[in-house]
């Protein structure tokens, strides 16, 4: 690399550091009145991005999930009403509904004021900035926070704790969390740390670590454990999305054995599974008839 493109290169990792630095353009922080927006940052500079292509799943789709649905309805009806109401936890195995069940709510009541900001795990650091700007803004506001987990070395859980229970500005009434994992408790646990915890005067005192990992997810106040489907329950879904794809099946007992076949291929019987297999048997029922 000759000189000139040496200090050219320089210059330009110079100017990417001094953007950082620079006061946000307010203009960016505008929200605009879509039902869903994504947080973003682009070579620095954080912006609400409309999502113009919302996911269709209804609550109707969701099939086998009757005491998550409730839960997380009721829960979502109090705070359009302005009444109390917590920040909720979904958590369980990979395909189990946890997303969609979040895209539903917002589907199911985005006509009634609610609305939905997507924030990835890496800008977890920004919650109390987009918190401010929502505390100033119309509305009710879901914070969404998809696949969320943390290793054990990883700080930026610590911004979610803040947001979640507050620092010493208060969190805004019209703001709540929403976030799916795999983990129940967010971080990994390790045999190790249970082996740290001790038994004091016939209590149970738990390690630090052990603490530590159960102090953020008890911040949410509603916890919708998920689980895998049995058969019964994974061909009760193949058949709704069978018919929601407006396939005309004549043969249910060769459909179901393919099904079950699909599943041991993908080696699980869960919602998503499900999906994909409705949509293959259906695609290829369809192209036969062309």
């Amino acid at each position: 690399m000759s000189d000139i493109d040496t200090f050219f290169s320089r210059a330009n990792e110079l100017l990417e550091r001094l953007e950082k630095k620079l006061p946000v353009d307010k203009e960016l922080l505008q929200l605009n009145s879509a039902s869903a927006n994504r947080w973003r940052k682009d070579n620095g500079k954080p912006r609400f991005q409309e999502v113009k292509q919302l996911s269709k799943i209804s609550l109707d789709d969701l099939q086998c999930l009757e005491r998550q649905k409730q839960a997380i309805t009721q829960n979502t009806r109090q705070f359009l009403n302005a009444l109390p109401a917590n920040n909720v936890l979904l958590w369980g195995p990979r395909g189990t509904g946890k997303s969609s069940l979040i895209k539903a709510t917002l589907n199911e009541f985005k006509d009634e004021g609610l609305r939905l900001i997507e924030v990835e795990r890496q800008h977890l650091v920004d919650l109390p900035d987009i918190s401010e700007v929502l505390y100033q803004q119309e509305g009710r506001f879901i914070i969404y926070c998809d696949d969320l987990s943390f290793e054990s070395n990883d700080a930026s859980y610590k911004a979610l704790k803040v947001i979640l229970d507050g620092s010493i500005s208060d969190t805004p009434d019209n703001v709540l969390i929403y976030a799916t994992s795999n983990r129940r408790h967010l971080m990994p646990e390790y045999m190790s740390e249970n082996q740290q915890s001790q038994m004091v005067e016939g209590e149970l005192h738990l390690s630090e670590a052990i603490e530590e990992k159960i102090s953020l997810s008890e911040r949410f106040g509603v916890w919708l454990s998920f689980h895998p489907f049995n058969q019964t329950q994974y061909l009760s879904i193949v058949d709704h999305w069978i018919g929601r794809l407006d396939v005309e099946e004549n043969d249910e007992e060769v459909m179901h054995k393919a099904a079950l076949k699909w599943a041991l291929e993908h080696g699980s019987r869960s919602g998503r599974v499900a999906w994909q297999f409705a949509r293959d048997w259906a695609g290829k029922k369809q192209l036969a008839k062309l």
